[in-house]
């Protein structure tokens, strides 16, 4: 039975999500947890398949990207699916390979950038570690664990404006010198990373069979929570809203989907950098599933020409200290409703056709709607979008809630457009 969601209540579980959710791995943990609970059905891709009609169901890949969909009594190939993209990660600082720096004392790491981060918000942050490690029990398996520190343990300091006078107007990051989180001081313990993930595998998840560690995917996040800000509450600041914020309205939706209705929900890695991977909405993820719900080529032709994606990724609010940078027509409000985004240079899938389906569906909602398009003398960024639908051949649009400091360590949305946008497509998915 579809939920009764007020916008309070959404907005709590929002935060939640956000706040439980530092890296892909765990977003997808928290998103398959959510599903088990609604009685959805795990698929392995290394197994057989006997999907039926009228089953839930979902799928991961790398434990980074997931797919849960609906199949409807109805006829799917006439019917069609309607599709919700979504992706998993966010900019941030990765840890090396080989981490481990003392200098002057002092034990760091050493990281790299991911994605697109803005960098000068990620000093004098209280800092953690989250991710997957990759370890070799005594018996001699491999095995995978997901891990996180939780408490505050890193910080990169800021240097000194007495030291750097012009830093106000004047100061560059140099990403190889300058991002080294500050752990502890070493003195003289020769302390290793691999032998804090030892620590850490032993303490958190009570692993003891742990002989070494192979590999790890951790990345260093921002520890305060997600929070409703703002005199009268009216804004939601946290890390990573792009573009969690839409895996969580597409899990919201998919739970409260009409049965009668075949639902797609897709929550692809790597956007940030690129979608080209195998878990990447470049890569053969979601093609492959489709092709496994259909019994012939032709047949998922033909659902396809009847199915549309709604690609769901944030927008840039008009800045109100920074309102030239927006096209003076097309500078979305936070809390006036989602945005369709646009490129004449298909940098977004919108066409005028999604646009009126779209539109469509917010007065249905009795939901408010925005349009987006960058300057003329500016470059447009992408999405998930344009690759969906050059991989499928399926229609699509580009929407997303408007946010501030997009790539920052800490975003800002509006608190009634997530919520807006879930009614949105509750129609959609009914």
């Amino acid at each position: 039975m579809p939920m009764k969601l007020t916008e309070t209540k959404f907005n709590q579980g929002l935060l939640d999500y956000l706040t439980t959710s530092p890296t892909p791995f765990h977003a997808v943990e928290n998103l398959k947890n959510a599903l088990n609970a609604a009685g959805f059905q795990a698929l392995n891709e290394a197994e057989a398949w006997n999907v039926e009609q009228g089953g839930r169901y979902y799928v991961t890949r790398n434990d980074s990207s997931i797919i849960a969909f609906n199949l409807a009594t109805d006829d799917l190939i006439e019917n069609g699916f309607r599709m919700l993209g979504a992706h998993t990660d966010s900019p941030c600082l990765k840890v090396k390979p080989n981490p481990d720096k003392v200098q002057k004392g002092y034990f760091q790491l050493g990281v790299e950038v991911y994605g697109g981060a803005l960098l000068n918000p990620w000093f004098d942050r209280d800092l953690s570690l989250a991710g997957r490690v990759n370890y070799e029990t005594k018996k001699g398996q491999i095995k995978s664990s997901l891990l996180n520190f939780v408490d505050p343990i890193a910080v990169i300091p800021s240097l000194a404006i007495h030291l750097d006078r012009e830093a106000n107007e004047n100061r560059t990051i140099n990403k190889q010198n300058h991002l080294a989180p500050v752990l502890l001081q070493d003195n003289d313990e020769k302390i290793k990373f691999n032998d804090l993930l030892i620590r850490a595998l032993k303490e958190q998840e009570k692993i003891s069979d742990c002989k070494q560690i192979l590999d790890y995917e951790m990345f260093f996040y921002d520890t305060q929570p997600a929070a409703m800000t703002g005199f009268n509450k009216e804004f939601i600041s946290s890390a990573r809203l792009d573009n969690l914020l839409s895996c969580y309205i597409g899990l919201q939706a998919m739970l409260n989907v009409n049965p009668n209705c075949s639902t797609l929900l897709v929550c692809n890695d790597h956007e940030e950098v690129g979608s080209v991977s195998a878990c990447g909405a470049q890569g053969p993820f979601l093609k492959s599933v489709l092709e496994r719900i259909f019994e012939t080529s032709e047949d998922l032709t033909r659902c396809i020409h009847h199915s549309m994606m709604i690609s769901a990724d944030n927008a840039h609010g008009v800045h109100p200290n920074y309102s030239d940078r927006h096209d003076e027509n097309h500078g979305p409000i936070l809390n006036k409703g989602p945005v369709i985004k646009l490129n004449a240079n298909q940098r977004y899938a919108t066409n005028s056709d999604t646009s009126a389906i779209f539109r469509q569906l917010c007065q249905q909602a009795s939901v408010d709607v925005q349009a987006f398009v960058v300057r003329s003398d500016m470059a447009c960024g992408s999405t998930i979008g344009p690759i969906t639908a050059a991989e499928l051949g399926i229609k699509t649009i580009d929407i997303g809630v408007p946010t501030f400091a997009m790539h920052s360590i800490r975003e800002m949305a509006g608190s009634k457009d997530a919520f807006s946008l879930f009614k949105v497509l509750n129609k959609y998915f009914h």
